[in-house]
């Protein structure tokens, strides 16, 4: 019974965490701003971090399947 919340929570961590990597990258291979009126060089590493912290989350909360 309780793998169910972990597999859920663990799904959405996954898919933010990776929509969020893949829309950096897209944002960053445009040349485009990753946010508005904020140095680009920290938007993206900030964008980038929160993404993999994201997907590590995603991975250890399936590690607890």
């Amino acid at each position: 019974m309780e793998s169910g919340p972990a597999i859920f929570t663990g799904a959405v961590f996954a898919l933010f965490g990776g929509g969020l990597l893949l829309w950096t990258a897209v944002r960053l291979r445009q040349r485009a701003p990753v946010a508005h009126e904020v140095n680009p060089v920290a938007s993206a590493t900030v964008a980038g971090f929160v993404g993999v912290a994201a997907v590590l989350l995603a991975v250890w909360c399936f590690t607890r399947v």
